[in-house]
């Protein structure tokens, strides 16, 4: 759990106060190893905070994901997050478009692209692979 440790490290040098409901958001992030919604976040506080409502939950995700505590993805239009699952920086991702589990690809493609963009300078790339799963699949 170095990750998660760090994690709230991070939040404690924010400007966010450290409360029992972003440390419990946190927890079932990096419990996780796929991304989430808000809605399926909302799912996992229910019982321990049934009155938390879908933007306060929503707002603390954007606030981490800005931190960079987050990584976040659209998939059909919808935002999801995930822990941070990298401590290596850089890197791309496989999500598997039915439950969001998430493979951490080792390879970066941006040195594929270097012939077709030729003197272009890269700020920034993003590569994500969507598709099922093994589990999905069966």
């Amino acid at each position: 759990m170095a990750l998660l440790k760090r994690a709230l490290e991070t939040l404690e040098k924010s400007q966010l106060k450290i409360t029992e409901r972003r440390v419990r958001m946190l927890e079932i992030l990096y419990s996780e190893d796929r991304y989430l919604s808000a809605k399926e976040m909302k799912m996992h506080l229910k019982e321990d905070y049934p009155g938390i409502s879908p933007d306060t939950i929503y707002r603390n995700l954007h606030s981490f994901s800005e931190l960079t505590i987050l990584e976040e993805t659209e998939i059909s239009g919808e935002k999801y997050f995930r822990a941070n699952c990298s401590s290596n920086g850089h890197h791309h991702h496989f999500i598997c478009s039915e439950c969001g589990y998430t493979i951490e690809l080792t390879e970066c493609p941006i040195a594929y692209f270097k012939d077709q963009i030729g003197d272009a300078q890269v700020t920034s790339h993003r590569f994500e692979v969507f598709g099922l799963c093994t589990n999905c699949l069966d």
